[in-house]
Order: C-alpha cells, then sequence, then structure tokens
C-alpha cells in the first residue's frame, strides 16, 4: 500500500524506459492489488490476498534501493532515510485519519468512540494491528457495518514496523561484511580462506539473513495460525517471511535468466493464481500461514516475468497506463476504500452494499486518492525545503502528528469529562431494575444521564479475577485456562459453580454480591458461545467437548450447586427453545446430589440495543420491541419443572421486560450493552430480587 516511486532494475530486452529503471508491469501490479482489495472488501466481503501482494513489493523494492546504495558505496543515513520515507506515508494517512474521526462523530454510536480514538492513535503510531491481536478482532466477519473503519491500517503498521527494521537489517550486513572481510585478511587466515573476498558479497550476506528469518517466520506462521488464527493474521511476525521473500525476490532477480516463452507462461500462471486466490482459498481459516504463499509466489511470478516484449505477455496488460496511473495512487486507494465502506454500511444500516452502492463506492474511493495523491502525497514528496536538514524533516512529521494529535486529545478529554460526570451521579437517579418493584416512587432528575456512559458498556462484562488453585484446579489444560473463582473467607458455607456461555456469566454480579453476603464459593467455567448441555449435533464440536470436560470437572469437585442457563433465545420466533440436552447434560448432577439453579435466557435482538437508546432515545418504539416478539408466550422452563430432583429454577424476565415491551434502558440503566448481552450495571441492580427469588426456590439460608 505504500507509494512506489523508486526505480527498480531492469530484465533482459529493456525498453529505454526501462533501462532508466522504472518497471511499469510492477506499477501495474500493486493496481492490480489494490482492486483485488477493494473489489474483495466491497462485494464479496473476503479477503483477496491483495495486501499479502502488497507487503512483498514493498520489501522487494526496499532491498533493490539498499543494495544499490551500498554496492556503490553511497552512505545508508538511516535517519534521513526514514524521516523521508515518512514524511511521503504520514500526510495522506492523517488526513484519512481526520476524515475518519470526522465521519466517527456523525455516524457511529457514542459507546464506539474510545475504541476509534485508541485506534487513531495505533493508526498513527503503527501499532494498530498489535491492537486489533489483542481485540481478537474477526477480520473477516460479513457484516463489515461493526467493524472499525480504521481496521484496515494493521498491514500499513506492519509495514512501518518493517521499514523501521529492513533498514537496520541492511546496515547490519554491510557492517558483518567488513567485519568478516576484515578477519579474512588476516595473516593467519588468509591462506585457509583465500576465495573469502571472491565468493563473500553483500548480496550473499543479505541472502542468509533473510533466508533464516523467511525460514523461522514461515514456521511460526503456520503453527501460530493453527493455534489462535485470530491473533496471528495481526502478528508482524507471522508476516516477517512475506517481506523476506520480497527481498530474496530482489537479490535473486539479477541471475534469473529464463526464455521469453517461459517468461510469459510465469506472468500468466500468476496472474490467474494471484487473482484466484481469494475464491479460491479459505483464508478466513487458513491465512496468514502457508497459504500465503500462493498470493505472494504469484506475485513473484509477474515480476520475474518482467518485461517480456511479447504481445502474449502479461505485462503489456499491467504497463497499460490506466493501470499505471492506479498504481501510482493505490495507497491513497487503499486507505480511503475501507472507511468508506464501514460509514456507508452504518448511514444505509446493513450488513452489506449492493452492487451500484458498490460502484458509488469504488468511485468515490478512487477520486479521493487521486485528489489525496495529487494535493498531499505529492506536492509534500517534491517539497525541497526539509530535505535540506534532518531537524526540518523531523518537524513536518511532528506537525502532521499534531494535526490529528489535537483534536483526538480534545476529544478524548471530553469523553472522560462527561463518563466522569455520569459515574458522579446521585444513586437515586439510575435505580435500574429497582424501578419496577411495585409501589416505586423513586423519580430521577429529568437531567440525569443513563449508564453506564456509552464509551463505558464495552467494560460491562462481569468476570472473576482470581484463578482455580488447590482443590479446584481443574486436571484439563482447556479448563485450568479459563477456570476463575473468588475467594471467600476460611471454608465457604457453599460452593458454586457457573457453567455455559456469557448468558451465564453475565448474572455473576448477583453470585458476587451472594458470596461476599454469604461467604460462598464460586468458581466460573466459562467458553462463549457454548451453553451447557449434552452432546448435541446442533452444538459445535468444540463446545460438545468443552461441556464434557466441565461435566467431569462439576463431577469430581462435586461442589453444593451448578448455574446454567436453561433455555435458548432466538432473534426470530419461536424467541425461545429448551437448550439441546440440557436435563441430560445435568442428570448426572442430580443423580450424584448435586444440586442445579437453572434460569431462564433474556431476549435477543436484531439490533444493538444500547446504540438504539444513545441514537433515537430511550422511548423510542425502536428501542422498546414488543414482549411477543421477544420471548415466547410460555417460559420452556415450565417444562422442565419437576424433571429431576434438586433441579430449581428461576426466571428474572419480568425485571428485564416489563408492560408489554422489552426496553433498551430501565430506570435510567442501559439494560443491554449490546444485542443480547445484560450490561453489568443493570444486572448488578437485580441483585436483591436475585437473591430474594434464589433463596424462595431452593430455600438456602
Amino acid at each position: 500500500m505504500v507509494p512506489a516511486q523508486q526505480k527498480v532494475p531492469t530484465q533482459q530486452k529493456a525498453s529505454t524506459q526501462q533501462k532508466k529503471g522504472f518497471r511499469p508491469e510492477v506499477q501495474g501490479l500493486r493496481a492490480l492489488a489494490v482492486l483485488m482489495v477493494v473489489t474483495y472488501h466491497i462485494w464479496l466481503g473476503r479477503v483477496s490476498g491483495g495486501v499479502d501482494v502488497f507487503l512483498l513489493i514493498s520489501a522487494f523494492l526496499m532491498t533493490l534501493q539498499f543494495t544499490r546504495k551500498v554496492e556503490r558505496g553511497a552512505p545508508l543515513r538511516l535517519i534521513r532515510h526514514w524521516l523521508h520515507l515518512f514524511k511521503r506515508l504520514l500526510p495522506a494517512a492523517v488526513i484519512v485519519l481526520l476524515a475518519v474521526l470526522i465521519g466517527t462523530w456523525a455516524f457511529l454510536p457514542p459507546r464506539r468512540w474510545p475504541d476509534i480514538l485508541q485506534q487513531a492513535w495505533a493508526s498513527l503510531l503503527y501499532f494498530q494491528n498489535w491492537v486489533l491481536a489483542d481485540n481478537a478482532v474477526d477480520y473477516y466477519a460479513i457484516d463489515h457495518s461493526g467493524a472499525s473503519p480504521l481496521q484496515h491500517f494493521w498491514s500499513l503498521s506492519i509495514q512501518g514496523q518493517v521499514f523501521i527494521l529492513w533498514p537496520l537489517i541492511f546496515a547490519a550486513a554491510a557492517l558483518l561484511l567488513r567485519v568478516i572481510r576484515g578477519i579474512g585478511r588476516q595473516s593467519t587466515l588468509q591462506t585457509r580462506l583465500p576465495q573469502l573476498g571472491s565468493w563473500l558479497t553483500y548480496r550473499s550476506v543479505l541472502a542468509v539473513i533473510f533466508s533464516v528469518i523467511f525460514a523461522f517466520s514461515l514456521s511460526f506462521s503456520v503453527r501460530h495460525t493453527a493455534e489462535n488464527q485470530a491473533y496471528t493474521y495481526f502478528d508482524t511476525r507471522a508476516r516477517l517471511w512475506e517481506f523476506a521473500l520480497g527481498s530474496l525476490l530482489a537479490l535473486a532477480l539479477p541471475y534469473v535468466k529464463f526464455p521469453r516463452a517461459v517468461r510469459v507462461l510465469l506472468g500468466w500462471i500468476g496472474i490467474a493464481a494471484m487473482i484466484s486466490c481469494g475464491l479460491v482459498l479459505t483464508v478466513d481459516q487458513q491465512f496468514p500461514g502457508y497459504i500465503a504463499l500462493w498470493p505472494t509466489v504469484s506475485a513473484a511470478f509477474i515480476i520475474i516475468a518482467g518485461q517480456t516484449g511479447s504481445r502474449l505477455g502479461v505485462d503489456r496488460i499491467l504497463s497499460a497506463k490506466p493501470l499505471v496511473a492506479m498504481g501510482n495512487v493505490s495507497y491513497a486507494l487503499y486507505l480511503w476504500h475501507w472507511p468508506l465502506l464501514v460509514l456507508v454500511l452504518v448511514v444505509i444500516d446493513r450488513p452489506a452494499v449492493n452492487v451500484w452502492q458498490g460502484v458509488a463506492i469504488v468511485a468515490a474511493s478512487i477520486a479521493l486518492a487521486f485528489l489525496t495523491t495529487k494535493f498531499v502525497e505529492t506536492p509534500l514528496r517534491r517539497w525541497k525545503w526539509p530535505e535540506h536538514h534532518v531537524w526540518r524533516a523531523a518537524a513536518v512529521l511532528v506537525a502532521c502528528g499534531a494535526l490529528l494529535a489535537a483534536p483526538a486529545a480534545l476529544w478524548q478529554n471530553n469523553i472522560n469529562a462527561y463518563d466522569a460526570a455520569v459515574a458522579a451521579q446521585p444513586a437515586a437517579d439510575n435505580p435500574g431494575a429497582a424501578a419496577l418493584e411495585p409501589g416505586f416512587a423513586g423519580i430521577p432528575s429529568p437531567s440525569a444521564k443513563a449508564i453506564p456512559a456509552p464509551a463505558q458498556l464495552k467494560n460491562e462484562f462481569a468476570t472473576i479475577d482470581g484463578d482455580c488453585t488447590g482443590r479446584l484446579a481443574p486436571a484439563a489444560p482447556l479448563l485450568a485456562q479459563i477456570c476463575h473463582a473468588n475467594k471467600p473467607v476460611g471454608t465457604p458455607a457453599k460452593t458454586i459453580v457457573v457453567l455455559g456461555d456469557s448468558h451465564s456469566q453475565q448474572w455473576l454480579p448477583d453470585w458476587d454480591a451472594l458470596a461476599a453476603a454469604h461467604n460462598w464459593q464460586i468458581v466460573m467455567m466459562i467458553k462463549d458461545g457454548c451453553r451447557y448441555g449434552a452432546d448435541s449435533a446442533t452444538r459445535a464440536e468444540d463446545c460438545n467437548e468443552f461441556n464434557a470436560q466441565d461435566r467431569d470437572y462439576v463431577m469430581a469437585l462435586h461442589p453444593d450447586a451448578v448455574f446454567t442457563v436453561a433455555s435458548l433465545t432466538l432473534e426470530d420466533s419461536p424467541y425461545e427453545t429448551e437448550v439441546p440436552g440440557y436435563l441430560d447434560g445435568i442428570r448426572g448432577f442430580s443423580e450424584s446430589g448435586i444440586q442445579v439453579v437453572g434460569i431462564r435466557d433474556n431476549p435477543r435482538f436484531t439490533i444493538n440495543m444500547a446504540d438504539c437508546a444513545a441514537k433515537k432515545g430511550a422511548t423510542a418504539p425502536a428501542c422498546n420491541p414488543p414482549l411477543s416478539e421477544s420471548l415466547a408466550a410460555s417460559s420452556p422452563l415450565d417444562d422442565l419443572q419437576g424433571k429431576l430432583p434438586g433441579l430449581f429454577l428461576m426466571d428474572m424476565s419480568d425485571y428485564i421486560c416489563a408492560n408489554g415491551v422489552c426496553p433498551a434502558v430501565v430506570g435510567n440503566v442501559y439494560v443491554y450493552k449490546d444485542d443480547n448481552h445484560l450490561t453489568k450495571t443493570y444486572t448488578q441492580s437485580m441483585a436483591p430480587m436475585f437473591e430474594q427469588r434464589l433463596l424462595a426456590v431452593t430455600g438456602w439460608g
């Protein structure tokens, strides 16, 4: 995605233009790669492999540049190089980042503002990929409307990191070569290494270094892609081999001599494989492991083919003026297309665009790319004043950063001030579920804001911080990583294990309050998306395995009780069913004397309820869907009554839905953090009612 104006060495039978060092087919290849990225993102909702081609090309060009410098004895001047490079990259990026912040303020819900601001800083400073990796972002989600408009900066961040690292390698290789040659000139070694000066060259040293990087990084990528693909996709270490491949290609290219017919064939094989990559491969499960060799080797074939001089060569297409012109703006086009797509999807409230909406996004992206290149990137590249002194180039970079830093910092301060004001409200202004109690008379202040502040909704998931140790420690490695427990005083009066998925986890604030009041031991054993029950064909195999290990753990621990969610809500009719295999899943507990508390599930919606209330107001009909379209007419728990001894069933839905609707806000508290999860704050407001009903159905004292 980086602008490429660097000169590229020629291959045989080069034209007059090529003899000057310019290879238009490489620029056309860059254009094709960015068009693949844009097309696959907008219309196919897939990853094309085009980004991998960009990574290879950027290392290819950089290696050519530094190799020429060293071989002609020119000083590397790394500081000047870095300042010059980022002076070209940063201004266009800052323009897009500012546009994204404006679009975020205008179209995205307030709960997303802090994350976008964080990612703006990360994008400016080239560590966005690590932010996305830590957040386990799903880069392949079909619905891009919920994605970050800055998500695509992950690849630019990796490139920025490599643009720092690679020149250090070039400098280290040059120093290493001088040291080795100096040792070789010593009298004691001259007889043993007579040919040292002839075979040891700068290119050979680099070839060894980049071969090692290629081998280690590719091995790392293959291994970790299999273990944690979502994280590895953004991991710089798993991408270094793609850069190393580009560097090895640049080093080997002068020695690669194929007949014209072979090069014509290589070019067409490369084009066909490159374009088909995103259609043939399931990149959502395999990238960036060894499968990423597909697009990178394809691009290498095209570069090796070079200018064939044949009417049948693919270079005739890639060297066409429209593609070369598109290659010149490929960096800016990559910058613009993704935020435009995400913001349009938010505005039209759809998971994907149609054909004509996509055409409009592409046209707008290309227009903005040409304008950005012409009026921002090109003038700054040609501006001579910063080139005369290092401090001048540094000043330009600082000024560019300040253009973003100033409004971003001001906006963040405003968000922090609002959050603090909301958190400081009197408790009477935010009664939550207590507002649904019979006879409730409290009236919040008219100026009171709903809590939590939208920016804090991302923190509204309950958890337990302590690890499971001693008798609570699971034997299964999978469970040991996710088992958490509170720390009661002395011997706990009861031990309760919370099983299931996030809908069980969201009740932890109430269990935490009970644990504090009664000195209970609470153990959390949760896996997202895995509702507890016996093996079922409707449940993913890894969930069935997890639930089986949960079952073995409970039977070995033999706690006093297990807490689960006993029903399963759906977005559409019938809205609510029994959890598959629920009774069979808990039967062993019942037979061994372990009590089971099963609670009714809360509704799921097709919209983000918190966003709806923030955007349209808490009283808007869209944010208060009918009870009849949220839960089943009769609770599935009714069919479970009396089926097993020691099974106690709870229903808190009358504190979630009331007066025939299921509101987004109750008692000036957001009920939901998204489209189906209760906020920690609202669940806490139900703690007294939860305790009352639990003790009533179980008889626990």
